[in-house]
């Protein structure tokens, strides 16, 4: 099988952009391109190439049939189909007819599509400490007999929480926001969109309105200039990196800057690279967006006629020349002039934002001002002008309301919008909680472990895995926890009740993709013993709560997942994320971007096309909150200021990290995840896991005296652990933790390596940066590294929790798997 992680420009299939004919006709609405004549090329030039991966020995003709699906690796979603055979899946196809993919697959997808240990085929209850299976009926009486009781006491609705992974599929997450939202009224719904998505939603909110990125991917067919802010493309979306160095490697190829550490692939490929010192990505951009005003690179029109704020931006990066940017960032003038130049210049502007940026220092901020260089040179809505914010999965919980939205990017703080939800549920205005902003997930784990929350329903998520001291919390006499998951993860260890879950392929539903391409996933093998679909279970419990409208009839009255979809399009008519005129029929004939209307064939391709945004009052999903402090502008400020449809230019001073080298702790640590050829990892308790490996910079390592392959031990203010160093190329002064298939204790040993800090607007939290000291810790072989290894918990002095026995569940009397989330 080809590795395309370890080499990256194997199988290339190079391409120039559209000739000026084909731009024209793709800047063109769906209805005027059906149209256009055949003669002209609507399609994006990127050729097909259809990847295949089968169980050894198995060909193609022995397959017994396809099933469509969507990509289990990753986000960008990719569309592929299962080959089944046996009555289980034998392989993966990607679909060469889809608009995102163009085939391809992600290198680790058919290990996404693997078995895995210790799947769970029947509920689990706790009895006299340890978990036991159950029947269903008597698992789902546990859950509704508490639910029930708590919700009999004063502010019951408040003593129930829902904290929801980005697996499920849209119909299942609006299920749950309608249950958690019109049935039950708690605030507390989050989930894993906190720990990625949050602050790059946050950003496209506050700059235009409305959550959902501006581009398409077809974007990257057109542009001449590509800059990559923040994260390592090849890591994170493989098959968005071959698309860019099929442009690269073909006729007329875009420039490419990038923003981020030495040693990734992206940096090897940048003609600018900028490996700016960690946390100051606001004094970055600031730097760059006073080069583009005072050099005349902004469109003063476009600025002009559908922009606020240019005035204020200018005097804040006033203050940012080049020169003072360099400074503050690390890097020399020249390249940041030189990124200036290529921002200034392009004609047609794609980026991408990450992680680096989206997960650290001032996140949402600089985010924003990723928007700002957009805005000020009028990239928007036109083809090659596209703009990602790449925070991860979880659009489809961020739209359909399982997180902390409001559904169909509802505005929490606009009564007309709770009315509206209220009239589509018939339920009372009352009843949907709108009272302030709802709870984010940290805060949620919080009012567990205080006692206010009761009932704690974990969907499709292993927090413990990665939450340090979450085991404590979920382990409490008083909080009543529901593990809904198809495996045994280490969340479902600690919980009362366990329901088994239907995995990716046994059941379907859509999900929605990095550039809004809605796809459809189709049932394609039953799920073992007695586990259940997601949308199943949701229903089951809507029903023996007897959750009803204000009609008395049920709240929750469809049946399945494609009346599920229907009922979630009704949800969204007239709103940004417009569904109606996408339907079940229409997907099985390949991915469709929202919005889309029922007058429409192919969905916007692009958003904001002529400069139109969704910040107009009444319309918009968010009133605006303060950058430095998040404290929210409300409505009254908002409608005074009518933006008028007009988007924000956003400043923000730059504040360094709180979390700076000193004499004590001289280094700056980082964390960088590597390219993976497995989407997850799975390990016995006992089994070799890959060492962890630190960078160093030459000349840091011989001042502490550490050469290459030593042991050393990396300490911060909250804790310890030892790593083998690798002597790099990096910046001096910082070193960087490269977490590559660790296993639990590695990972749990980052964590609280880590400063925990909160971003001021999305409430993500950061862990990207801490002041370190290094220490030789000897040789490499000269002690075992699985004993060098300790946490913080431990260097503390904090006690682990127990965990607690399984038994005739999934294997219960072996080792239990250890699980790692990429």
């Amino acid at each position: 099988m080809l590795d395309r992680i370890a080499d990256p420009r194997g199988r290339r299939t190079p391409y120039g952009p559209p000739d000026a004919v084909e731009r024209l006709a793709a800047a063109l609405p769906s209805h005027m391109r059906d149209a256009l004549p055949s003669v002209i090329r609507l399609g994006s030039p990127w050729p097909v190439r259809v990847d295949v991966f089968l169980e050894d020995g198995l060909a193609e003709q022995q397959v017994e049939h396809w099933v469509r699906a969507v990509s289990a690796a990753g986000w960008g979603g990719d569309a592929i189909d299962l080959a089944v055979r046996g009555g289980r899946v034998a392989g993966v196809r990607g679909r060469a007819g889809d608009r995102v993919n163009h085939g391809r697959l992600d290198p680790r997808e058919w290990h996404a599509w693997q078995p895995r240990a210790e799947r769970l085929t029947r509920p689990l209850v706790r009895e006299d400490g340890r978990l036991v299976e159950a029947t269903w009926e008597t698992a789902m009486d546990r859950v509704v007999a508490r639910s029930r009781e708590l919700l009999a006491r004063p502010g019951g609705w408040g003593r129930l929480a829902f904290h929801t992974g980005t697996r499920l599929f849209l119909e299942e997450h609006y299920t749950l926001a309608v249950i958690g939202k019109a049935g039950i009224g708690t605030p507390h719904m989050d989930g894993d969109t906190r720990w990625g998505a949050a602050a790059a939603a946050a950003a496209l909110a506050a700059s235009f309105g409305a959550d959902g990125q501006p581009g398409s991917y077809t974007d990257v067919d057109h542009c001449d200039a590509l800059a990559l802010w923040g994260h390592d493309c090849t890591a994170s979306h493989p098959v968005l990196w071959e698309r860019m160095l099929d442009r690269r490697l073909g006729p007329g190829p875009p420039a490419m800057i990038v923003v981020g550490p030495e040693g990734t692939a992206a940096a090897g490929e940048a003609d600018v690279h900028l490996a700016v010192r960690p946390g100051t990505n606001v004094a970055l951009l600031n730097g760059l967006l006073h080069e583009l005003i005072a050099g005349g690179w902004h469109d003063a029109a476009y600025v002009a006629a559908h922009t606020v704020g240019f005035e204020r931006l200018w005097r804040v990066v006033e203050a940012y020349p080049a020169k003072r940017a360099a400074e503050i960032c690390g890097v020399p003038v020249a390249l940041i002039e030189q990124a200036a130049e290529i921002l200034g210049a392009a004609e047609r502007l794609v980026s991408t934002v990450g992680q680096d940026f989206l997960g650290s220092n001032q996140a949402t901020a600089a985010a924003c001002q990723v928007n700002n260089v957009h805005l000020l040179r009028g990239m928007l809505g036109r083809p090659g002008a596209g703009l990602f914010q790449l925070g991860g999965p979880g659009c489809d919980a961020l739209e359909a309301g399982s997180a902390a939205d409001l559904p169909g990017l509802r505005n929490w703080a606009d009564t007309g919008h709770v009315r509206e939800l209220a009239d589509l549920w018939n339920v009372d205005p009352a009843v949907i909680p709108h009272w302030g902003p709802a709870t984010h997930a940290g805060q949620i784990l919080r009012y567990a472990e205080e006692g206010s929350v009761g009932l704690l329903w974990i969907t499709a998520s292993d927090p413990a895995a990665t939450t340090p001291g979450l085991d404590r919390i979920l382990g409490r006499e008083d909080l009543f926890v529901v593990v809904q998951d198809p495996y045994l993860t280490e969340t479902a260890r600690l919980a009362d009740v366990v329901l088994p879950a239907a995995a990716w392929g046994e059941r379907t539903g859509t999900v929605t993709g990095a550039d809004r391409t809605v796809h459809l996933c189709e049932k394609a093998v039953e799920p073992p013993g007695e586990a259940r679909t997601d949308l199943g279970i949701l229903l089951d419990y809507a029903r023996r709560m007897d959750l009803r409208d204000r009609d008395g009839r049920p709240l929750v009255h469809w049946t399945d997942a494609e009346s599920a979809f229907e009922a979630w399009k009704a949800c969204t008519r007239g709103r940004p994320c417009d569904h109606t005129g996408i339907t079940y029929e229409r997907l099985r004939a390949g991915g469709i971007q929202w919005p889309c209307a029922p007058s429409s064939s192919h969905g916007v391709e692009r958003l904001y096309a002529g400069g139109r945004f969704a910040t107009s009052p009444g319309h918009c999903q968010t009133f605006g909150a303060d950058l430095a402090t998040g404290a929210e502008y409300g409505e009254e400020r908002y409608r005074t200021g009518d933006p008028g449809g007009r988007a924000f230019l956003h400043a923000a001073e730059f504040e360094p990290s709180p979390e700076v080298a000193d004499d004590q702790h001289p280094l700056v640590l980082t964390t960088r995840r590597a390219p993976r050829r497995f989407p997850v990892r799975l390990a016995r308790l006992g089994d070799a896991v890959p060492e962890p490996c630190l960078e160093v910079h030459p000349g840091d390592a011989a001042v502490l005296g550490v050469e290459d392959g030593d042991l050393v031990r990396v300490e911060s203010r909250l804790g310890v652990l030892e790593a083998v160093a690798r002597l790099s190329g990096g910046r001096p002064g910082a070193v960087v933790l490269v977490l590559d298939g660790q296993g639990e204790a590695v990972t749990r040993a980052a964590e609280e390596l880590t400063l925990t800090a909160w971003d001021a607007v999305s409430r993500r939290p950061l862990r990207t940066a801490v002041a370190v000291r290094l220490l030789k810790a000897g040789r490499r072989g000269d002690a075992s590294l699985d004993e060098g290894l300790c946490s913080a918990a431990a260097h503390l002095g904090r006690g682990a929790a127990v965990r607690p026995e399984v038994t005739a569940a999934a294997g219960g009397g072996e080792a239990p798997e250890r699980y790692e989330e990429v």
